[in-house]
């Protein structure tokens, strides 16, 4: 089995709790719930072998498996979505060749993302990871730092150098960048798109290491990787003129339904 996208999704988030079940009406105004719209674009990824999704709730379990998805349960214990990754795939009892954790807050995701990210850690062999970004436009920038500055956390940045490797991940916006940029301008920035893709071994092996400091105060799960030395590869996708934001907080709801109606998304 070379690949297996892998949806966690817990219903006791501490910043938004019930988020998967959480409805957004698309451009043809139908209410369709956080998790469906996840798998929905999961299914559109080519080359997968297998869609799951992971949860330790009842509720997302029984909302999940009534329109047709595959569903495994993973301990409450799982401290986020890599941990609950680890678990699922254990518990399945599978060894594919790469596991993509598509977190179920995303559900703007295009697929070309998930396949741009898979031939990218295909194409690097001393890589264990990878996790797209996208180049911030003005627009996307400024928002960012408008929800810092109202005290959101939105969406986390990514630095990485000349050859992609990922050097540190923040909820704050960095690099620092003076001035201002137009809005449909290209920015220094960029916003890291919360999908991984994991060889098996990688992945086995984070679930048994302990919580990172800097993972704790950023509360970014692939700081783990990095402050074990791991190699964590950012491959950069493109919008294609796709508008791209994730459900962090419910102020979201009306941003990510306000895409969808303006990208045509039922």
């Amino acid at each position: 089995m070379p690949v297996v996208i892998i949806i966690p999704a817990r219903f006791a988030s501490t910043r938004y709790p019930g988020k998967p079940l959480v409805e957004l009406r698309g451009a043809d105004g139908q209410p369709r719930s956080l998790i469906r719209r996840s798998w929905d674009a999961a299914m559109q990824v080519a080359g997968v072998d297998r869609v799951v999704v992971a949860t330790d709730d009842d509720r997302i379990r029984e909302h999940a498996e009534g329109f047709g998805a595959e569903v495994v349960m993973t301990s409450p214990e799982c401290r986020n979505g890599t941990e609950r990754c680890a678990e699922a795939v254990a518990n399945m009892g599978i060894r594919p060749e790469i596991v993509v954790n598509l977190q179920g807050d995303a559900p703007l995701t295009p697929a070309w993302f998930v396949e741009d990210l898979v031939a990218g850690l295909r194409a690097a062999p001393e890589a264990e990871v990878a996790t797209p970004v996208l180049r911030c436009t003005g627009r996307m920038r400024a928002d960012l730092i408008a929800d810092r500055h109202a005290g959101r956390v939105g969406g986390t940045t990514a630095v990485f150098g000349h050859d992609g490797r990922a050097l540190y991940f923040s909820k704050e916006v960095v690099p620092f960048a003076a001035g201002e940029f137009a809005p449909d301008e290209p920015s220094p920035v960029f916003h890291h798109v919360g999908v991984y893709a994991y060889r098996p071994e990688a992945l086995h092996a984070y679930a048994g290491w302990d919580e990172g400091v800097l993972e704790k105060l950023e509360g970014l799960e692939q700081l783990r990787f990095l402050e074990r030395g791991r190699n964590l590869l950012c491959v950069t996708v493109e919008a294609r003129g796709r508008q791209f934001w994730e459900l962090n907080n419910p102020e979201d709801v009306m941003r990510l339904e306000q895409m969808m109606g303006e990208m045509g998304i039922a």
